[in-house]
């Protein structure tokens, strides 16, 4: 199939765009807290990349050039098949098609390819989706070593990820006291392994009978924190022969000194607190706690270990933490993340995809009502009642306008999840840019 040949006009219209783009890249970095942008382009040339290189740095901005190549045609025709021909490119073509004329545009760009080999510059090259990996290390920093730490741990097999809340405790809620799940907590316990196992059987089904293999399911695998409430709650699932791991990094959010305060003592005595938790809910942490930020950074090898994971995981946490490790697979901005809510009466269900990830929600049927409300919404600093359902008192807001899509609700989003934290640099870090582009893309 013949490939066309881009005219001046578009050429120049291309040229335009991307200089837009490297300006949003500037605003961003220098004027929005941006720590790591992304700049994803083929940039084939060494020339090319060169020049890119040397206009960043007149900009104070590190370069990380990252190249994936692929010589495995298996891995390349399931890439095409599963990822490129959903692109907005081919609405309405016929699969086969498609799949041809995408083939024939990667083998129109290989003659004026250059891999990367240009010495004075900082590059990762991933060979086969991670069977190998070249560094030419000028001037690394910590972020730069933490990417390529972070992409050792990728992989490209398919896994369901489950979120579910802990079970309601016996005693009254408190972070300090640490305390064992109630009867209720462990009727709770209960219906929702039943929930999640029902529904793994019935995705099993239902592939079956549209004409998919019949193979057993993954292996589930159920981490929880160390937190007696939620290792109880996959007490039910563990007699059932489910391996479950107790992970410390899976605690909740530290609320402070704010443990058990009512918003309207919080207003009282902490009004300059108040004024800078609602400026940055995302950021700002009261006197003794943790902010959402301080969570993220603790749950980053639980991060990294979930890339890594091959087999279905179910993580059984605080509300606090599911927010974050949501906000990282669906790729949600920093300043919705405290308003994630996740209602006891259902699982969420997050499918990876290479452009989209999908969230959906399994129902848990026949649950008291009052073990079913989450954190309560629309209060500048929702802090429940210590007796409340929904866990430790938390200083979080949960007025913030709801760009990522809320959790339970069927829906598609961009999988990207390097766009959700937008964190000041930390001392010495500086501004980096990562400069991302495929051999065969």
């Amino acid at each position: 199939m013949p490939v066309s040949v881009a005219s001046a006009k578009s050429m120049l219209l291309r040229q335009k765009i991307l200089k837009k783009c490297r300006e949003d890249i500037y605003h961003f970095l220098n004027h929005e807290n941006g720590q790591i942008a992304i700049y994803d382009a083929v940039n084939p040339t060494a020339a090319g990349r060169r020049s890119l290189a040397i206009e960043f740095g007149e900009q104070d901005v590190e370069t990380v050039f990252i190249e994936s190549a692929c010589t495995d045609e298996r891995i390349i025709e399931e890439n095409v098949r599963s990822v490129k021909i959903s692109s907005p490119d081919y609405v309405g073509w016929k699969s086969e098609d498609a799949v041809k004329h995408y083939l024939s545009r990667m083998s129109a760009k290989i003659p004026h390819f250059e891999t990367m080999e240009e010495s004075e510059l900082n590059y990762i090259k991933m060979f086969n989706a991670g069977e190998r990996i070249t560094i030419n290390n000028c001037t690394f920093g910590y972020l730069s070593h933490r990417i390529v730490f972070y992409l050792l741990n990728l992989h490209i097999k398919s896994r369901h990820t489950y979120f579910a809340r802990a079970g309601t405790s016996r005693e009254e809620d408190s972070y300090k006291t640490d305390a064992r799940l109630s009867d209720q907590g462990r009727l709770y316990a209960e219906k929702m392994g039943r929930a999640i196992l029902q529904h793994r059987d019935g995705e099993r089904q239902g592939l079956i009978d549209r004409g998919g293999p019949d193979v057993p399911l993954k292996p589930l695998k159920i981490w929880t924190s160390t937190r007696r409430r939620t290792v109880e709650t996959a007490d039910w699932l563990y007699d059932q022969g489910y391996s479950v791991r107790q992970r410390t990094q899976l605690s909740q959010l530290n609320p402070g000194v704010c443990e058990k305060m009512s918003e309207r003592r919080i207003r009282a005595e902490m009004p300059e607190e108040v004024a800078k938790h609602e400026a940055d809910p995302y950021h700002h942490r009261y006197p003794r706690a943790e902010s959402y930020h301080d969570l993220a950074v603790r749950l980053e090898p639980i991060i990294l270990e979930l890339e890594r994971q091959q087999d279905d995981l179910l993580i059984i946490a605080h509300e606090s933490v599911l927010r974050v490790l949501y906000g990282y697979l669906m790729a949600c901005n920093a300043t919705d993340i405290p308003s994630l809510s996740f209602p006891r009466n259902e699982i969420i269900e997050i499918i990876p995809a290479s452009y989209n990830n999908e969230a959906t929600s399994i129902p848990i049927p026949d649950l008291p009502p009052e073990l079913i409300p989450s954190s309560p919404e629309d209060l500048a600093i929702p802090v429940p009642p210590s007796e409340g359902p929904s866990g430790t008192a938390t200083p979080m807001v949960l007025g913030t306008p709801r760009i990522c899509p809320k959790p339970g609700t069927p829906h598609i989003t961009m999988t990207s999840p390097r766009n959700g934290y937008s964190t000041p640099p930390g001392p010495g870090e500086g501004s980096l840019l990562l400069v991302e582009r495929a051999l065969r893309d």
